[in-house]
């Protein structure tokens, strides 16, 4: 299986340190973030990883040569001209990810969690589109499951926005799970086959919560709730010291 790990972002919550730095290389623990994901991979057998860059892109090219890509076989995705968000940074990288039957685990780097990759590797149905990370924490903007955990939208609460508007007006949205999406997901090679609707409407740059909601109807993506979950979204400077000590609580035995 291959991965890649979205390491383009601005971090601009977590100024001032990535007004020097991009937020990839912020150190956690004796790590960086991104030594974080590429050891949680390498410890569940993934070694083929592409890593998107765009805020200081030389310095975490230079960072990965330095220490001789960690023993894995990483491929830069070079975003300097423009940020593509997730789904148009995935769509950029589609050469790099090429494979033939196997799905490619997706990943944000500024988050850490506990989870077990081979679990989620098991839970994966090459049949289906793929299988998304969730969880029940509390937040304002949520993917809505049915009852057979399929994803069929997405809602903010705080604006009640509910999409796509179909749902919303059918009134399905009362009878859906509502579950955080976490930051990491499998899917199959197929999405790069069924981009076209979104990139028609929103052009390079888009989220992959704009492509699964563009598929949705269509293609099944299922959701994944880990047992025992722990996660931190390393997003803003007040919680580095948190992050801190929660890096350093996590065992990566997978």
């Amino acid at each position: 299986m291959k991965a890649m790990i979205f390491a383009a972002g601005l971090g601009t919550r977590l100024k001032p340190l990535t007004d020097t730095l991009p937020k990839a290389l912020v150190p956690l623990a004796g790590k960086t973030l991104l030594q974080w994901q590429i050891d949680k991979l390498k410890l569940a057998g993934i070694t083929d990883i592409v890593v998107n860059v765009h805020h200081f892109p030389d310095q975490i090219i230079d960072y990965l040569k330095q220490n001789n890509n960690f023993g894995c076989n990483i491929h830069i995705s070079d975003e300097r001209n423009m940020l593509l968000e997730t789904g148009g940074g995935l769509r950029k990288a589609r050469a790099l990810l090429q494979t033939r039957d196997e799905g490619i685990l997706i990943c944000n780097v500024d988050i850490l969690s506990n989870i077990d990759i081979l679990t989620l590797q098991q839970a994966y149905n090459p049949e289906e589109m793929g299988i998304v990370v969730v969880s029940q924490r509390d937040t304002q903007r949520y993917l809505l499951f049915n009852h057979d955990n399929r994803l069929c939208g997405w809602t903010n609460i705080a604006t009640g926005e509910v999409r796509p508007a179909s749902l919303a007006s059918s009134h399905n949205s009362l009878t859906t799970s509502r579950l955080a999406f976490s930051g990491m997901q499998i899917l199959n090679p197929r999405i790069f086959d069924v981009m076209d609707k979104v990139v028609a409407e929103k052009g390079d740059k888009f989220s992959l919560i704009d492509l699964y909601l563009s598929i949705a109807e269509k293609e099944i993506l299922r959701a994944f709730i880990p047992e025992n979950y722990r996660m931190m979204d390393v997003g803003k400077i007040a919680q580095l010291s948190e992050a801190e000590s929660f890096a350093a609580s996590l065992a990566f035995t997978r």
